[in-house]
Protein backbone atom coordinates (compact mmCIF):
# COMPACT_ATOMS: atom_id res chain seq x y z
CA UNK A 1 0.00 0.00 0.00
CA UNK A 2 1.17 3.11 -0.93
CA UNK A 3 3.26 5.49 1.85
CA UNK A 4 4.12 8.85 2.01
CA UNK A 5 7.18 10.74 3.42
CA UNK A 6 6.62 13.97 4.89
CA UNK A 7 9.81 15.54 6.28
CA UNK A 8 8.69 19.29 7.65
CA UNK A 9 11.66 21.31 8.70
CA UNK A 10 11.11 23.35 12.13
CA UNK A 11 14.49 25.30 12.36
CA UNK A 12 17.08 25.79 9.61
CA UNK A 13 20.60 27.41 11.28
CA UNK A 14 22.82 26.89 8.37
CA UNK A 15 21.61 26.94 4.85
CA UNK A 16 24.86 25.38 3.01
CA UNK A 17 24.36 22.08 5.56
CA UNK A 18 20.70 22.12 3.92
CA UNK A 19 21.99 22.44 0.41
CA UNK A 20 24.25 19.41 0.91
CA UNK A 21 21.71 17.54 2.42
CA UNK A 22 19.55 18.50 -0.42
CA UNK A 23 21.72 17.34 -2.58
CA UNK A 24 22.36 13.95 -1.03
CA UNK A 25 18.87 13.00 -0.02
CA UNK A 26 16.84 13.71 -3.41
CA UNK A 27 19.19 11.40 -5.43
CA UNK A 28 19.16 8.87 -2.34
CA UNK A 29 14.93 9.03 -2.40
CA UNK A 30 14.76 8.17 -5.91
CA UNK A 31 17.26 5.82 -5.65
CA UNK A 32 15.31 3.92 -3.03
CA UNK A 33 12.24 4.41 -5.54
CA UNK A 34 10.35 7.61 -3.68
CA UNK A 35 8.93 9.72 -6.08
CA UNK A 36 9.10 13.80 -4.78
CA UNK A 37 5.57 15.38 -5.11
CA UNK A 38 6.07 18.20 -3.17
CA UNK A 39 8.70 20.67 -1.97
CA UNK A 40 9.03 23.52 -0.57
CA UNK A 41 8.00 26.76 2.09
CA UNK A 42 4.47 26.37 2.07
CA UNK A 43 2.18 28.32 0.59
CA UNK A 44 -0.10 28.96 3.66
CA UNK A 45 0.21 28.04 7.07
CA UNK A 46 -3.20 27.41 9.17
CA UNK A 47 -1.98 25.93 12.17
CA UNK A 48 0.90 25.26 13.04
CA UNK A 49 4.49 27.17 14.43
CA UNK A 50 6.72 26.78 11.59
CA UNK A 51 6.39 28.22 7.34
CA UNK A 52 9.64 26.60 6.74
CA UNK A 53 10.48 23.67 4.25
CA UNK A 54 8.78 20.53 3.81
CA UNK A 55 9.00 17.69 1.57
CA UNK A 56 6.36 14.86 0.25
CA UNK A 57 7.59 11.47 -1.14
CA UNK A 58 5.67 9.03 -2.62
CA UNK A 59 6.71 5.45 -2.12
CA UNK A 60 4.63 2.23 -2.94
CA UNK A 61 5.19 1.35 0.51
CA UNK A 62 5.59 2.05 4.08
CA UNK A 63 8.69 -0.67 4.23
CA UNK A 64 10.46 1.03 1.25
CA UNK A 65 9.94 4.28 2.82
CA UNK A 66 11.84 2.81 5.62
CA UNK A 67 14.22 1.51 4.01
CA UNK A 68 14.86 4.58 2.10
CA UNK A 69 15.75 6.25 5.18
CA UNK A 70 17.67 3.37 7.06
CA UNK A 71 19.70 3.27 3.29
CA UNK A 72 23.58 4.43 3.12
CA UNK A 73 22.68 7.09 0.66
CA UNK A 74 20.12 8.87 2.98
CA UNK A 75 21.93 8.24 6.11
CA UNK A 76 24.86 10.10 4.45
CA UNK A 77 22.67 12.89 3.76
CA UNK A 78 21.76 13.31 6.94
CA UNK A 79 25.28 13.50 8.46
CA UNK A 80 25.69 16.18 5.70
CA UNK A 81 22.79 17.78 7.71
CA UNK A 82 24.51 17.32 11.24
CA UNK A 83 23.07 20.39 13.31
CA UNK A 84 22.07 22.59 10.14
CA UNK A 85 18.50 21.85 11.01
CA UNK A 86 15.95 20.40 13.19
CA UNK A 87 12.75 18.70 11.41
CA UNK A 88 10.45 16.46 11.58
CA UNK A 89 9.95 13.22 9.64
CA UNK A 90 6.87 11.03 9.40
CA UNK A 91 5.68 7.80 7.40
CA UNK A 92 1.89 7.93 6.96
CA UNK A 93 -0.05 4.54 4.85
CA UNK A 94 -2.65 6.22 2.44
CA UNK A 95 -5.81 4.90 2.26
CA UNK A 96 -6.74 2.96 -0.30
Amino acid sequence: MTAYWINTFTEISDEAKLARYAELAGPAMRAAGGRVLARGNPAYVFEGATALRTTLIEFETVEAAEAAYNSTGYQEARRALGDGARREIRIVQAIE
